[in-house]
């Protein structure tokens, strides 16, 4: 995310990859407005021209919108912001869809100063287009897997696959089949992945280093490494993450902290240590301020329906900072951060163990 301008209730912004578009989504929300070109039909020049309707023309303009509602699905490459229109050369008062996509400059106004939960998050975006993309790569025999690590999560990319209908094929009659699939793999993997790009191979068994070897006759002079996984598939990828198996290769992602700070909390749980999860154990922990660092979903934080105790979670959050805790704004386009989703969307890692 490129900032353009920024005022305490207004921020012009650039989107520049699909983790703004969702970043945008959670920081655009009711109550606020969006601005930005787009278009409308001047009813104006429509008519009658030489005996034929003449339809009316589309006109570019800037437009503000009230926000009533976003609608953004996981690594789409279009987030739309519905409302209605406060500021534009013709239909104010009229419904409107903005669709924000990538490239796009947008301004976000607030009738108050933004929440420090928003700056937090809009920090996170600006600090992850620093960032340089990975990819990673899951292979097993038949079946190669190629992912991208974004600051928010895994994004699944492109399935090779050498399975048949079915029939059990010999290993030693289909090796030259074996080869051409994976020549085609290598060859479809430059074409998409910038020189530029690191790569990491993983998978449960020896085809990783073959495939290793073969990008490397191939010419390849990426970085690339290659890691041993038990599992396979989006299973294999996750694991790679949750277990810091990349080393310090992903170290910065907020992806590779949220992970490593909730396999913390999930040790801790089991070992009856010092956590904390359910309301009034996260209400009993703020106001003894034993939170050291607060896990929460970054959806739950801005549900305004939701409560804990008589407050919302933002009014919650805002504790945090007075008693010097930590607040990670989580994603849940991961293993670990669904995990999240099914404890409630929110933990707390503690200063130390609380009882009853």
């Amino acid at each position: 995310m490129k900032v353009l301008k920024r005022e305490p209730m207004l921020w012009r912004l650039r989107v520049e990859t699909e983790d703004d578009l969702w970043t945008l989504a959670r920081l655009a929300r009711k109550g606020m407005e969006l601005g930005m070109l787009g278009e409308r039909r001047d009813q104006t020049t429509g008519g009658e021209e030489g005996g034929r309707a003449k339809a009316a023309e589309r006109k570019k303009m800037w437009i503000r919108l009230s926000i009533e509602s976003t609608e953004y699905q996981s690594y789409s490459e279009i987030l739309r912001v519905h409302g209605i229109i406060s500021e534009a050369q013709i239909d104010v008062g009229s419904y409107h869809t903005h669709n924000v996509m990538i490239s796009d400059d947008i301004e976000l106004t607030s009738n108050t100063p933004f929440i420090s939960t928003d700056t937090n998050l809009l920090k996170q975006a600006i600090d992850a287009s620093n960032q340089v993309e990975v990819a990673l790569v899951v292979v097993e025999n038949d079946e190669v897997v190629l992912f991208y690590v974004t600051p928010r999560g895994l994004k699944e990319s492109s399935t090779w696959t050498m399975r048949g209908g079915g029939k059990r094929v010999d290993v030693k009659s289909s090796s030259g089949v074996a080869t051409n699939f994976r020549a085609k793999v290598i060859k479809e993997i430059t074409e998409s992945i910038s020189e530029q790009t690191p790569l990491v191979i993983c998978g449960p068994g020896h085809a990783r280093d073959i495939l290793l070897n073969e990008l490397k006759s191939a010419g390849q002079t990426r970085f690339m490494t290659s890691i041993s996984t038990s599992m396979s598939g989006r299973s294999g990828a996750n694991e790679v993450l949750r277990d810091g198996l990349a080393g310090s290769l992903l170290e910065q992602y907020a992806i590779t902290k949220e992970i490593t700070l909730l396999e913390e909390a999930w040790t801790r749980l089991s070992t009856k240590g010092a956590v904390a999860y359910g309301h009034s154990e996260l209400l009993q922990a703020l106001e003894e301020g034993a939170i050291e660092t607060a896990l929460i979903t970054a959806d739950l934080l801005r549900d305004e329906n939701e409560k804990i105790g008589n407050m919302t979670w933002s009014k919650w959050a805002e504790g945090l900072e007075a008693i010097g805790a930590d607040l990670i704004q989580c994603s849940t386009d991961h293993d670990s951060g669904q995990q999240l989703l099914g404890m409630g969307g929110a933990i707390a890692l503690l200063r130390y163990r609380m009882d009853g």
